[in-house]
């Protein structure tokens, strides 16, 4: 099967979509997942249409097919929560507006927190907020992601997601981004995939998964703690998440890395260096490398 996997990278305000681009080739990878700003916020400088038209030519001479490009929404928007969701709904329609003038296809969003109110109003607020996003004539999906249940997240069943896609009236421009270390730590047992993505074509449908976020996690199944790991190097382990990357029914789906940087050594807290050239190299070879750490340590 064709691999379409990549990694999150930055996007900075002086080099605009062009560096991300660079970025992910530096890393070896074929698609790539961004912020349009600093992923804690909701500050957003204007788009450089020179450096965006120089970035999708760079794109198209390393066979970058912009339709799998991901964008991902700040963490701190919340749909769920009244108290701010006028200014979620206004923050997310200009993302949306941005991710058009980019020519992005799809953007992940967390789904929200419930926030002094009860699950159900949660979702129902989620819902409407969508409704009032997507009211436009963009070709710009949303793509609600899998939560691990920390707190009061939304999210954390593909009930739940179903529930809020069942109440967006613009249901082709909805869809779900998987997490494998949010489903871990929500719950669901990794090692049976195809049992999990039977559930999900049962409960929402599998032509819904837009994009994959390939993450091991540190945590047991069912912590709802929601902490990233390397690949291989958590509880859910390298086969496994090989037999998702190369599942041939998520053929065709994005697989974007969220796994976090490593430090300079094993006492520092301080997080150095991407790790995301060696575990796509790791994944291409199917073969797990134990050393991986230590290896991107010795070369930086």
């Amino acid at each position: 099967m064709d691999l379409i996997i990549g990694s999150h990278v930055s996007y900075k305000n002086n080099m605009g979509l062009l560096g991300s681009v660079k970025e992910a080739i530096s890393y070896g990878a074929n698609t790539f997942m961004f912020y349009t700003g600093a992923p804690q916020n909701t500050m957003r400088g204007e788009i450089n249409d020179k450096l965006t038209s120089e970035a999708l030519e760079l794109m198209k001479e390393n066979n970058m097919d912009i339709s799998k490009v991901i964008v991902h929404a700040p963490y701190i928007v919340n749909l769920a929560n009244m108290n701010n969701f006028d200014f979620s709904v206004s923050f997310l329609r200009k993302e949306v507006e941005r991710c058009n003038v980019l020519g992005m296809k799809y953007l992940v969003l967390h789904p929200g927190s419930a926030v002094n109110c009860s699950r159900e109003e949660a979702i129902n607020n989620i819902s409407n907020g969508l409704n009032l996003i997507l009211d436009n004539d963009y070709d710009v999906t949303i793509l609600l992601e899998t939560m691990a249940g920390k707190g009061n997240e939304i999210g954390r069943s593909f009930e739940e997601l179903k529930s809020i896609i069942d109440k967006v009236k613009f249901k082709d421009k909805i869809g779900v981004c998987i997490d494998t270390c949010h489903l871990n730590d929500a719950g669901y047992d990794i090692g049976n995939f195809d049992d999990i993505l039977d559930l999900f074509d049962k409960v929402i449908g599998i032509d819904k998964i837009g994009c994959i976020h390939v993450n091991d996690s540190k945590n047991d199944m069912g912590s709802h703690k929601d902490r990233h790991e390397n690949i291989g190097f958590g509880n859910l382990g390298f086969d496994a998440l090989i037999n998702i990357i190369y599942n041939s029914r998520l053929e065709g789906i994005p697989k974007i890395l969220e796994t976090p940087y490593v430090t300079k050594d094993d006492n520092s807290k301080e997080r150095e260096y991407p790790p995301y050239k060696y575990e796509i190299e790791m994944i291409k070879n199917k073969v797990f490398d134990n050393d991986l750490i230590t290896k991107i340590r010795e070369d930086n």
